[in-house]
């Protein structure tokens, strides 16, 4: 048989094929498409011997971004940059270094404790119908790892918490730190950048590295605060005369931990209410710094008292700041990591 006559029965069978499938997803109902579609995928799985599991960019009724997946987006960053032969890059504000990630449809392999696996970026693009004369299409990408089915113990436990915890931690070092302060119930941004640090701080030697200690030590005892049941957050108070290197000694224990610095100005506190959202809306591995507390002592006292001059029909307004107080030199700094 010559090549041409192949080529050309090859080619009939194809297209024979094609016009059967057609012809099925045409008049075949629904409901038997539903049940060979499933049974056909059940009888695949006894051939097929792997695995797949897909993590998807977006998740949720409200379509927020998935931590999964900037989990792994993060881990295979590096893995991506010795295999995958498409990548894209992308730069941090402020930032030196070059975050690189896989493109679309590009795969590479990871081995962990000996388990061969693979992992491939993809993406669904499907046409949203709108009234325009230009298509709109929405893109959700994904990350699917692949592994051998005889492995599922091992890649559903440890390598998959692996893969998160790694992929937070690079997270945290290349994220873009922020300096957050409130806003009556709301925090406000901007970017955090302060050349302090405890190599620079004028401090005796012996004091700093027993601050520094502390602060490291403190950093990794996740577990250990978990294990005795408290809550794993620390608190510093920072008393002294202004100029004296406070606000310095905040970011420099900013920039050794790498943590964001939220920066709580209770007199723009209404209430309690208020308060406990602003907590809650902090981030975990940053730094919460209460400005000035001595004289955020009588904040509940002057509340009820401008409730009760409210009440009355009084309309003074009464500076928040010390109120009937004599401003004294020295400034307390109240300043907890919260987490």
């Amino acid at each position: 048989m010559k090549p041409t006559d192949m080529f050309a029965q090859v080619g009939s069978v194809i297209a024979s094929v094609m016009f059967a499938w057609a012809m099925f997803k045409q008049y075949c109902p629904y409901n038997l498409q539903e049940v060979i579609d499933k049974y056909s995928k059940r009888a695949f799985t006894f051939i097929y011997p792997y695995i797949q599991i897909s993590f998807n960019e977006f998740t949720g009724d409200r379509f927020m971004r998935s931590e999964a997946y900037s989990a792994i987006e993060n881990y295979l960053g590096s893995r991506s940059s010795t295999q995958a032969k498409r990548l894209k890059a992308d730069v941090v504000k402020s930032s030196q270094s070059i975050i690189l990630s896989m493109d679309d449809h590009e795969e590479v392999e990871d081995e962990f404790q000996g388990v061969k696996l693979k992992w491939a970026a993809g993406k669904h693009i499907s046409k949203t119908q709108s009234v325009s004369f230009y298509p709109v299409t929405d893109e959700k990408k994904y990350y699917r790892l692949t592994f051998h089915r005889r492995h599922r113990q091992l890649i559903l436990g440890d390598y998959l918490n692996h893969v998160l915890k790694e992929g937070n931690e690079i997270k945290v070092r290349n994220r873009q730190r922020k300096l957050y302060t409130n806003s009556g119930s709301y925090w406000r941004h901007v970017v955090f950048q302060h050349p302090a640090s405890f190599e620079s701080l004028a401090m005796e030697a012996e004091r700093k590295q027993e601050i520094m200690d502390d602060l490291l030590v403190f950093s990794t005892a996740e577990e250990f605060y978990a294990r005795i049941g408290r809550a794993w957050k620390r608190g510093y108070l920072l008393f002294g005369p202004p100029g004296t290197g406070k606000s310095t000694m905040i970011a420099a224990m900013a920039n050794l931990l790498n943590y964001d610095i939220y920066d709580l100005e209770l007199t723009a506190v209404k209430d309690n209410t208020e308060l406990r959202k602003l907590l809650i809306d902090t981030t975990s591995r940053s730094i919460i710094v209460i400005e000035d507390i001595d004289c955020s002592l009588d904040l509940t006292g002057q509340r009820k008292k401008k409730k009760e001059e409210g009440e009355g029909g009084m309309r003074r307004i009464r500076s928040r700041s010390c109120p009937r107080k004599k401003q004294k030199p020295n400034r307390a700094r109240s300043l907890f990591q919260g987490f």
